[in-house]
């Protein structure tokens, strides 16, 4: 098919960009997507492993995803979600607890029987209990230790939770816990598609080509530039592409460091903090415990949670081997996210065999490990009032990115709902009468 200028150009392949793109493309937009790196996906992106591609940050699909599985659904890969009951474990002081029904929470010792009472009645009231407040005003920890009591809080949630944020969770407003748990549960069935989640890049890569798009991968932006009357993009290799509107789906932290000084000073003042994440992927001859995600406290880790991603998948995703991700949440200027990659791979592998004695060295057969930076915005109380808004101002440049999800949690299901947003807005500007119908 032969594709026209580009009308909007998205700055970002993750899934945000892709779904972009894909939506724009579908209803005859030109559009072009660029990513800086070799690979689409973002946090989607995925290593070889036997033969097979294997996502380098877990992931999963929840029941509740409706955005994301109706993107699914056009792309005809919604049938293709394996659907399985997942369950929790939990790890205090070195021993394992299974943490799943209220007799396992009777039998949960690092808690005295009463707190343990205590505990499983406001869990089920909690969702009852939020409805109403003005929980985007109100710290976590406020509003959750008054909840459970101290001694819950500070040997079981803070920890827990904080293993997100860090010593900073007790500050994020309670509201994205609230939403939070709206989305997860301890036992919950989740759900994993068949072909992982590259099979999801691939599928909106192909949709947005076969209507026109144009996706460019290694194609990293040098500067840009966006007034009322159009924007201009200044690729690394000196290559100019002037469009009508941008959505940038980057980091505002790593836009801002592409914007000429005009743009950079209509870009939104607020300076979020940002967690980034360190992760390990090992590939196992075993099992762990059969736990979906498993929280480490106390436990003489570097890492704090345990996902048994075959659990989930089944072990034939991965050629057989079991794959288990552990991961500790921390700030991309840490000692921890700077440090050696071999390093922490042999410190975390001696740890996890501490942890399971069952398993042997050799049971251990790869270590992979990886970072990301920019993983999770630190929202601040009130932010409801301070997101900032989608369109910068006296431009053609929309924002769609994990600064703008909230209250929602931080998820592929949540990049679409907001993706689904902006593009509405950019189609409703650009005239639908300028575009086809949606290409079936």
């Amino acid at each position: 098919m032969t594709t026209s200028p580009p009308k909007v150009a998205v700055i970002g392949g993750g899934i945000c960009g892709l779904a972009a793109a894909h939506r724009l493309a579908r209803h005859g937009v030109p559009v072009t997507l660029l990513e800086a790196g070799d690979q689409l996906g973002g946090l989607g992106t995925f290593f070889s492993h036997r033969d097979q591609w294997v996502e380098r940050f877990y992931h999963c699909v929840m029941p509740t995803d409706d955005e994301l599985l109706e993107l699914l659904d056009e792309l005809g890969m919604k049938d293709s979600v394996r659907w399985r009951k997942t369950t929790m474990g939990m790890i205090v002081d070195g021993r394992r607890h299974r943490f799943n029904s209220a007799l396992d929470l009777l039998r949960f010792t690092p808690l005295p029987f009463h707190d343990r009472v205590r505990f499983g009645a406001v869990s089920l009231l909690l969702r009852r209990l939020g409805r109403g407040r003005d929980l985007d005003t109100l710290r976590t920890e406020d509003w959750l230790r008054g909840l459970y009591g101290s001694r819950v809080w500070e040997e079981l949630l803070g920890p827990l939770f904080g293993s997100k944020f860090g010593s900073s969770f007790g500050d994020v407003p309670a509201l994205y816990l609230w939403q939070r748990l709206g989305r997860e549960r301890n036992v919950a069935t989740r759900g994993y598609p068949e072909g992982g989640y590259k099979a999801i890049i691939d599928a909106l890569r192909t949709s947005i080509e076969e209507a026109g798009g144009t996706v460019r991968t290694s194609t990293p932006v040098h500067r840009l530039r966006s007034t009322a009357t159009g924007s201009s993009l200044t690729l690394a290799d000196g290559e100019v592409l002037d469009v009508q509107k941008v959505i940038s789906t980057v980091p505002i932290p790593l836009l801002r460091q592409l914007a000429d000084a005009e743009l950079a000073a209509l870009l939104p003042s607020l300076e979020l903090p940002y967690q980034g994440v360190v992760t390990g992927a090992f590939f196992l001859r075993r099992p762990l415990t059969g736990h979906y995600w498993t929280p480490v406290l106390r436990s003489n880790t570097g890492f704090d949670g345990i996902v048994e991603m075959s659990a989930l998948s089944g072990a034939e995703a991965h050629g057989g081997s079991h794959l288990v991700y552990v991961m500790r949440y921390t700030e991309h200027t840490s000692r921890l996210y700077r440090g050696d990659d071999d390093e922490i791979s042999a410190r975390w592998t001696t740890q996890l065999l501490d942890l399971f004695p069952e398993l042997e060295p050799g049971d251990v057969e790869e270590v992979r490990v990886f970072k990301a930076p920019f993983v999770e915005p630190i929202h601040p109380l009130g932010y409801l009032g301070r997101r900032p808004p989608v369109a910068v101002a006296g431009t053609g440049l929309l924002l769609a990115t994990t600064a703008h999800v909230y209250p929602d949690v931080t998820s592929w299901n949540s990049s679409v709902k907001l993706v689904n947003s902006v593009t509405r807005g950019v189609l409703e500007e650009i005239g639908r009468h300028e575009v086809a119908e949606p290409v079936p």
